[in-house]
């Protein structure tokens, strides 16, 4: 029986060199993350991205982040919740109002980086970020960690939720994600990650960095934009998909 996933990226992560990248990921994507200017990118590189989402009907989320352009967003700041969901909405703000003047829509929201893994284990955070997406648009997919706080609380806010899970990064045993400053925690061989796109989609588990087996239920799969190989990554991924039956295909339209 033929199953559908979706493959995602984050993108307009640049200062607007990094387009012709972009574009060659949205070839291959359902789903583009676009950041919001603040961790990355700007206005124009989100007018420019969403662009070029709708001319290959790529489905377009929000990816918004701490306001932590110097850490790329990915530096746990500890920032009061207040201050992050004022800074979260007028991220989504942006990219919806910018989705309205090119003719389209934000199908979803995705938060990036220190932001996201935080979410995904803070019960506080997870339910007021889960309420702000929701007073914003309640018809938004909340994409969020298979598993996660915020999975469950995007859910108790009325949200639909489409549960994630990344092929180009490493795993802990309780199902949260190795941190970048550790050795392995980035993947970046193509034929890995496309093994561990095959083996998540099919069999809803993955090994962790120290082998033990880790359960997911993925509606999409993620490669980070800003990896080495990303073309590599999910080119081969998609492929490999599709070879076992997959068809790759957006969560929210």
């Amino acid at each position: 029986m033929t199953r559908s996933i979706d493959l995602n990226a984050d993108i307009g992560e640049h200062a607007g060199d990094g387009a012709s990248r972009d574009a060659a990921i949205l070839d291959i994507v359902s789903s583009a993350s676009i950041a919001c200017g603040v961790h990355a990118g700007s206005r124009d590189v989100m007018e420019m991205t969403i662009k070029a989402a709708i001319e290959r009907g790529v489905s377009i989320g929000a990816h918004p982040s701490y306001p932590d352009r110097e850490g790329f967003g990915r530096r746990e700041l500890g920032m009061p919740i207040p201050e992050i969901l004022d800074s979260v909405r007028e991220q989504i703000l942006l990219l919806e109002e910018l989705c309205a003047k090119a003719g389209t829509r934000m199908s979803y929201v995705k938060a990036h980086g220190a932001l996201y893994n935080r979410a995904a284990r803070d019960t506080d955070l997870a339910s007021e970020l889960a309420r702000c997406v929701a007073s914003i648009n309640p018809k938004l997919t909340m994409l969020a960690l298979s598993g996660s706080v915020l999975e469950h609380e995007s859910r108790a806010a009325g949200l639909s939720v489409a549960r994630e899970a990344f092929i180009d990064r490493a795993y802990v045993s309780d199902g949260t994600l190795l941190p970048r400053d550790r050795p392995g925690a980035v993947i970046n061989d193509a034929s890995i990650a496309a093994a561990r796109a095959v083996e998540m989609a099919r069999y809803g588990a993955v090994r962790s960095f120290d082998g033990k087996r880790v359960l997911v239920t993925p509606d999409s799969l993620c490669v980070h934009g800003d990896s080495r190989n990303v073309i590599e990554i999910v080119t081969t991924a998609r492929r490999r998909l599709e070879e076992v039956g997959f068809t790759i295909a957006p969560f929210a339209v």
